[in-house]
């Protein structure tokens, strides 16, 4: 069953080659909890990119600038740092991945799945797993 949820994210629209960004807010759309690349693509790559290295179309009006996803394992000495990723994700204890300008997930996806606890879990274990699997070091 797919749904679209009035919940808002942020989308970068480029105009027409201008270097000015619009930012535009667009529902989150339901994806399966069960495909981290899937989630990946439709709730982070218009910020982080579809590569994860912090380049996507909306990276550009942010006031931070986005971190590469893929050197996580290589900024951790080599191990992939899962809890505080999920941490991250889920917006346990901590502001919207470290900038108020982005969404915590573990709220939206609580809404995604009529607050299933099981299904808000599988789905930040499966994006943290994607994740972890584009690692480069």
């Amino acid at each position: 069953m797919r749904r679209e949820i009035p919940l808002i994210i942020l989308i970068a629209i480029l105009s027409l080659g201008l270097s000015a960004q619009t930012i535009t807010k667009t529902p989150v759309k339901y994806t399966s909890p069960a495909s981290g690349q899937e989630m990946f693509k439709a709730y982070c790559a218009s910020c982080h990119g579809v590569d994860a290295k912090g380049s996507g179309p909306a990276a550009p009006a942010m006031k931070a600038t986005l971190p590469d996803l893929t050197r996580l394992s290589a900024a951790n000495k080599g191990k992939f740092p899962v809890d505080h990723v999920e941490s991250i994700i889920e917006g346990r204890g901590l502001t919207a991945h470290g900038s108020p300008e982005m969404p915590v997930w573990g709220p939206v996806f609580r809404k995604l799945d009529d607050h299933t606890a099981a299904k808000v879990q599988q789905r930040v274990r499966n994006l943290t797993k994607y994740i972890e699997s584009i690692q480069i070091m």
